[in-house]
């Protein structure tokens, strides 16, 4: 069944069944929606959030890189997934947005781990040392841009590294494409599985989410 906010029952299945967010991230996922209502959407979901968390920590992840932040929800996941000293390089241009982000970041007591950058993303991640150093990337962001930002964090990344994609699927659109964005994401897929330098899994999570081990 589907409810008129269009939750089916094994959605609300999941959420039960994952850690729960606690007050930070419910409250920044509701001011978020009351701020924002017409791009709310652009936030990643409890689950997802969750799965972010448990990837950093699976990974051992000390540096972390993510595109597209929005109001800050999977920036603190991952932030909270980092060890002691880890960072967090997070890069957007929206100063109305991440001053939501900051707020919340403060009040989860991470924002020490964090450095923000806004800025046009591919103008933060080309002026990257070019060794491979980076240890997990979170890609959430403009979707024409998708390519591009794969291939300048790849030879970044070190080997044994996870980049996650968020969006790989675009609502099915790229089975057809009709937009720059679902064309993008459709050609990044493509690019992904017969890259030899990665192996990678597509996953049906929310709107499709591709895990890529740097090999």
């Amino acid at each position: 069944m589907v409810d008129a906010w269009g939750v089916t029952d094994i959605d609300s299945y999941l959420q039960a069944h994952c850690t729960p967010a606690d007050d930070v991230l419910r409250d920044l996922a509701a001011e978020t929606t009351a701020l924002f209502p017409d791009a709310a959407g652009m936030q990643v979901s409890p689950d997802e959030g969750r799965l972010l968390t448990m990837l950093v920590q699976l990974t051992g992840a000390a540096f972390a890189v993510e595109v597209g932040v929005f109001t800050g929800y999977s920036a603190l996941c991952i932030a909270r997934g980092l060890p002691g000293g880890g960072r967090l390089l997070a890069c957007d241009v929206s100063e109305e947005w991440t001053a939501l982000a900051r707020k919340y970041w403060q009040r989860a007591g991470v924002e020490h781990r964090i450095d923000l950058r806004i800025a046009p993303a591919i103008e933060t991640l080309t002026a990257l040392p070019a060794e491979p150093h980076i240890d997990f990337v979170f890609v959430d962001a403009d979707k024409t841009g998708y390519p591009q930002y794969y291939e300048t964090l790849v030879p970044r990344l070190r080997p044994g590294g996870l980049m996650v994609l968020d969006n790989v699927l675009q609502d099915g659109r790229v089975l057809n494409p009709e937009r720059p964005g679902h064309f993008a994401v459709a050609q990044l897929n493509e690019t992904v599985l017969h890259d030899d330098r990665v192996e990678s899994v597509m996953l049906a999570v929310r709107d499709g989410v591709t895990l890529i081990r740097k090999r």
